[in-house]
């Protein structure tokens, strides 16, 4: 079983928009597989209506130490992030910026995570 925000990441849809199309708190795998196969009207629309190389619908970030992952819907302020690190860990744990680059630590990357963007010095 999977829950209702683990379908609307597998199908690539915001969580709203899931339950607003009546998908159950708890679905099965085989029912979600059934909506990739298949899809219906409303899923068809929404994956027409997105712009060609547009923002994603959810992120998936990864943390460069300990490699533990989240899906998240990327916000309009994050920056083009190199790598992420969780709240387990330091950010000077990450491995270290190419020469000549400056690293910036970016707070507030989905529920644990520090953003790190390096830019040229």
């Amino acid at each position: 079983m999977l829950t209702r925000r683990q379908a609307a990441i597998r199908l690539d849809i915001p969580l709203e928009m899931a339950q607003r199309h009546g998908i159950p708190s708890s679905i099965a795998e085989d029912a979600v597989a059934a909506l990739e196969t298949d899809p219906p009207a409303w899923l068809v629309q929404s994956r027409a209506n997105r712009p060609a190389g547009g923002r994603p619908v959810w992120v998936r970030l990864e943390c460069v130490v300990c490699g533990l992952v989240e899906w998240e819907r990327p916000k309009k302020w994050w920056p083009e992030l190199m790598a992420v690190v969780c709240d387990r860990h330091d950010p000077s744990e990450a491995p270290r910026p190419a020469a000549g680059t400056v690293r910036a630590e970016i707070d507030g990357i989905g529920v644990r995570f520090v953003g790190l963007v390096d830019s040229p010095a």
